[in-house]
């Protein structure tokens, strides 16, 4: 029982670390909504991989404050990183693609 639990602990901290790893990679995509009332965007993910693969899905992210959306438009091909927190995905970083 007790080998259980340090088994059970040790995949939970690794799936964490792995987790914040992941989120912390720069994804890209293309800005389809700005609410900047809400303080959110929506993003389409562009998909990697084969010729002829589906678009990415689209998600609405969270803005913090301190980051601006007035250099943004819908269109804009942008390059993000995201974290989890609040319930939701939060936007850390985010570049206008040139």
């Amino acid at each position: 029982m007790r080998a259980a639990k340090i088994v059970m602990t040790s995949l939970a901290a690794a799936s964490l670390i792995t987790s914040a790893a992941f989120a912390q990679q720069p994804m890209t995509g293309i800005v389809t909504k700005i609410d900047r009332l809400s303080g959110t965007i929506s993003l389409q993910q562009t998909q990697s991989g084969t010729v002829g693969a589906a678009g990415g899905a689209m998600l609405e992210y969270k803005v913090p404050k301190g980051l601006s959306l007035e250099d943004f438009h819908a269109g804009d091909k942008v390059t993000f990183t995201t974290t989890d927190s609040d319930g939701g995905k939060t936007i850390n970083k985010l570049d206008k693609q040139k």
